[in-house]
């Protein structure tokens, strides 16, 4: 299984668009940059056709040593948690996306 990286976004975007790879590179960082800085600021990033990253809360709770059996708390943090889209869930699994019009909520 290949793994997606920066190089090879950059390259796609070289081939398909026509920009220079460096011109492809600055968009590349651009795009990721503006992300980031949303999710930083605990808003939601929404890619139509793809899915939805979004930042959730934990609060604190009982955990345990799996060693100790000893109960441990685990602090408050925030995670990262990535929802896909119905239409990318249909592509991945390789069927036609039910209901799909092109107005993608999820």
């Amino acid at each position: 299984m290949e793994t997606v990286t920066r190089a090879s976004l950059i390259e796609q975007v070289y081939q398909q668009v026509g920009l220079s790879r460096k011109e492809s590179s600055v968009l590349l960082e651009d795009v990721l940059e503006t992300v980031m800085e949303a999710l930083e600021r605990g808003e939601s990033v929404k890619i139509s056709g793809f899915g939805t990253f979004a930042v959730r809360k934990k609060g604190r709770r009982a955990g345990r040593n799996p060693k100790t059996g000893e109960e441990v708390p685990i602090m408050p943090r925030s995670v990262l948690v990535f929802r896909s889209s119905q239409l990318l869930k249909a592509e991945v699994n390789h069927e036609s996306p039910e209901g799909y019009e092109g107005n993608d909520d999820d």
